[in-house]
C-alpha cells in the first residue's frame, strides 16, 4: 500500500480487529519472516483462488466431497479478508509502504471479489434456466461484477475528493461474510427439503441485489458532496 494521507482514518475501512492482541502478533509474524504488503495481498487473491476451485467443484462431486469442498470454501472466505487486514497493517502500522502499494492493495481484491462470487454462482448451476441461460451463473456473475463496481465507485469518489465512503448495506466484509454463511448452510443440503445449491443461489442473488444498492448509496453521497463543494449547485 501506499503512504497514507494526512488522515488515513478516511482512507481505510474502519477494522475493529486492527487493534486487538492476535492481529498485532500476527502483523508482527509476516513482518519478521520478510513478508511485503504487496506480497500478502497476493497471497489473499491466491487463497479465494482456491476457495473459488473448491465451489465451482461442488456441483460434480458426491455429497462427502462436496462438503469438504463448501468447508474449504467457507475456510477460505474469512482468511481471505484476514489477509487484506494485515497487509494494511504492515503497510500503514509498520511503514512498509511501497509506490506501486495502492495497485497491490485494490487489484487484487477486485480480483478475490470477481473469483469467489461467479464461483459461487457457477456452484448453483442447473437449478433455474430461463430462455436457456441459467440464472445462477448470470447472478453469480452479476453479484461479482456489481461488487467490482462499488469499489470503483468508492476509488471514483477518493480520486474526487469526496473520501472514501465504504458503506453498505453490502461493503467487501458484508458480501464475503453472507457467502460463507451460504457454504456453511450449503453443507448439509443434501438432507434437507430442497435441492443442492440453493442457499448459494439466493446468497448471490442478494449479495448482488445489496451490492447495487450500495452503488447507489455510494454513489448518492459522491454526489452530495460534490453538489455541496459547488455551493448546491445541480
Amino acid at each position: 500500500m501506499a503512504m497514507p494521507p494526512a488522515d488515513p482514518s478516511s482512507q481505510r475501512r474502519e477494522i475493529s480487529q486492527r487493534s486487538s492482541r492476535w492481529a498485532v502478533k500476527g502483523a508482527d509474524a509476516m513482518a519478521a519472516i520478510g513478508l511485503t504488503p504487496n506480497q500478502i495481498s497476493v497471497g489473499s487473491t491466491l487463497v479465494a483462488l482456491v476457495g473459488a476451485a473448491a465451489l465451482v467443484a461442488t456441483p460434480s462431486v458426491g455429497h462427502g466431497a462436496r462438503a469438504a469442498l463448501l468447508l474449504i470454501a467457507a475456510v477460505c472466505i474469512p482468511l481471505r479478508l484476514l489477509l487484506n487486514m494485515l497487509d494494511g497493517m504492515l503497510a500503514v502500522e509498520k511503514g512498509m509502504h511501497s509506490p506501486v502499494g495502492d495497485l497491490y492493495n485494490e487489484v487484487p481484491d477486485r480480483i478475490s471479489d470477481v473469483l469467489f462470487l461467479a464461483a459461487a454462482g457457477i456452484a448453483a448451476v442447473g437449478l433455474v434456466t430461463v430462455g436457456g441461460v441459467d440464472l445462477g451463473v448470470v447472478l453469480g456473475f452479476s453479484a461479482a461484477i456489481l461488487a467490482v463496481l462499488t469499489a470503483y465507485i468508492r476509488s471514483l469518489g477518493a480520486a474526487l475528493g469526496t473520501d472514501n465512503f465504504f458503506d453498505g448495506p453490502l461493503a467487501k466484509p458484508h458480501r464475503m461474510w453472507l457467502l460463507l454463511i451460504a457454504c456453511l448452510i450449503s453443507v448439509p443440503e443434501p438432507w434437507l427439503p430442497w435441492h443442492e445449491g440453493w442457499v448459494l443461489f439466493v446468497a448471490v442473488a442478494l449479495i448482488a441485489l445489496g451490492s447495487l444498492v450500495t452503488c447507489v448509496r455510494r454513489l448518492g453521497r459522491i454526489s452530495t458532496v460534490l453538489r455541496e463543494r459547488d455551493g448546491g449547485e445541480w
